[in-house]
């Protein structure tokens, strides 16, 4: 994928010292940091923003939803360690980043957003940057997308009270979901493997704040001043 002249480089400073950042906050992955260089963030944000886009906080897009730090990000996909051959399944599409993200480092994208106007900005976003590896819909993404499955990989950006079934059910043998599971006011990011003798592992990772699920799975209509991709 390559970017022409313009928006993107007038912020390539801002976004090496990002990457720079990233790096000293132990980010090793040089797949991952090539990622972020190649995906302008600031393409993702609302004009509002601009001026912070490249500053490692959570910024907010609409619908009460936030588009997460980029450290969140970073953690999210080096954990995951893509190689990218992976079939990746993302819950919670929001603004779009993290969705070009993962195109820079899986072989396909499936991403379900559950606001209209949020999937439709991300879509204009990631066709606009000429990426062609990515499947979107609108809808309840504790449902999964059965069609597709199963998965290598499945991210989930929003916090689940308990382990969705559907989306276990959706993961392949020797693959990995990153998932927030707890309360509104309380979560733990889980790392699931689904062994090739078909036991599921449970990492957990770190503690983390993101909006809530909603949906089949999800929590209940609580206050989500919280953040997510």
């Amino acid at each position: 994928m390559e970017f022409g002249p313009g928006p993107v480089d007038r912020f390539r400073e801002r976004r090496a010292h990002l990457i720079e950042q990233l790096r000293e906050t132990g980010v090793r992955d040089l797949t991952v940091l090539y990622a972020f260089d190649r995906v302008p963030r600031h393409l993702f944000v609302p004009e509002l923003f601009l001026a912070r886009a490249y500053h490692d906080e959570a910024l907010l897009i609409g619908q009460g939803q936030t588009i997460s730090k980029p450290s969140t990000h970073a953690l999210y996909l080096e954990t995951l360690a893509l190689q990218g051959s992976e079939r990746v399944l993302e819950i919670g599409t929001g603004s779009g980043f993290q969705t070009a993200l993962l195109a820079q480092l899986a072989y396909q994208v499936f991403s379900i957003e559950r606001f209209p106007d949020l999937a439709s900005a991300a879509r204009a976003r990631i066709d606009a940057l000429g990426i062609s590896n990515v499947v979107m819909r609108v809808g309840d993404g504790s449902f999964g997308w059965r069609t597709f499955s199963p998965f290598d990989a499945i991210l989930v950006t929003a916090s689940a009270p308990e382990l969705p079934a559907a989306l276990v059910e959706q993961l392949k043998p020797g693959g990995r979901m990153l998932i927030p599971i707890g309360t509104p006011e309380s979560q733990t990011l889980h790392k699931i493997v689904r062994t090739n003798a078909g036991d599921l592992e449970d990492a957990v990772i770190a503690q983390v704040r993101f909006v809530s699920m909603r949906g089949a799975s999800g929590q209940p209509e609580l206050d989500e001043q919280v953040s997510r991709n």
